[in-house]
């Protein structure tokens, strides 16, 4: 896909890098994960982020959040959290978690939008669920994404398959994407390239900043 790969045609993916998933008393915190981990792919994605505003290429961001009222939480995803021990709309360190408005809602600093740079809030897993993206990639002319972000195996995975359901092309850049469990992440990427490559393609950071150096 790299060989093939047209900036113009293409939109760079953030998913829900916040300081909830990603800074100390965020719900992830909260919820006993490792924030180290879900952290780690920061880097690349600098990287990437420059990379991609260097080429003019669309940069995305989506945050997953609820209402403050919490009007849009199904009752399985609210009984999930108080289980994880982190529930949703409860008063943390940052704010309520996972409540749109907080400051833990919001982006980590290290990645940071642009004006012009659309931010989708999600109250789901899937960034096309009850969202505006399909909409706003459809308009500027987009078939291509290339997907970062936390989790693997959640949120990324749940937005790459419904983008390959939509008839996009797709591809997830391996150090770029974070977990707290490793075997899971692994898992996550291990599936994308079954049968041919059924969820799109992968590749590394590296070589994706390479073609993207040489095509500028």
């Amino acid at each position: 896909m790299l060989a093939t790969l047209q900036p113009e045609r293409t939109a760079l993916l953030l998913i829900d890098m916040q300081r909830d998933f990603c800074a100390p008393g965020g719900y992830a915190d909260q919820a006993g994960l490792d924030i180290q981990r879900l952290r780690a792919p920061i880097a690349a994605q600098q990287a990437l982020l420059a990379a991609a505003r260097a080429s003019e290429m669309l940069v995305v961001h989506t945050r997953e959040g609820h209402r403050p009222d919490l009007s849009d939480l199904p009752a399985w995803k609210r009984l999930r959290a108080e289980r994880s021990g982190a529930p949703i709309g409860v008063l943390g360190p940052l704010g309520r978690l996972l409540v749109r408005g907080e400051y833990g809602h919001d982006l980590i600093d290290e990645l940071q939008p642009k004006t012009g740079e659309p931010v989708i809030d999600k109250p789901g897993y899937c960034a096309f669920a009850a969202t505006d993206l399909e909409l706003i990639l459809r308009t500027r002319g987009i078939d291509t994404l290339i997907i970062t972000g936390v989790t693997t195996e959640v949120c990324v995975s749940s937005t790459l398959r419904s983008a390959i359901d939509r008839g996009f092309n797709c591809l997830t850049v391996r150090d770029a994407c974070g977990s707290a469990y490793v075997d899971l992440h692994e898992a996550a990427l291990a599936m994308i390239a079954v049968e041919g490559g059924v969820f799109g393609e992968c590749c590394d950071s590296a070589a994706l900043l390479k073609y993207l150096q040489e095509a500028a």
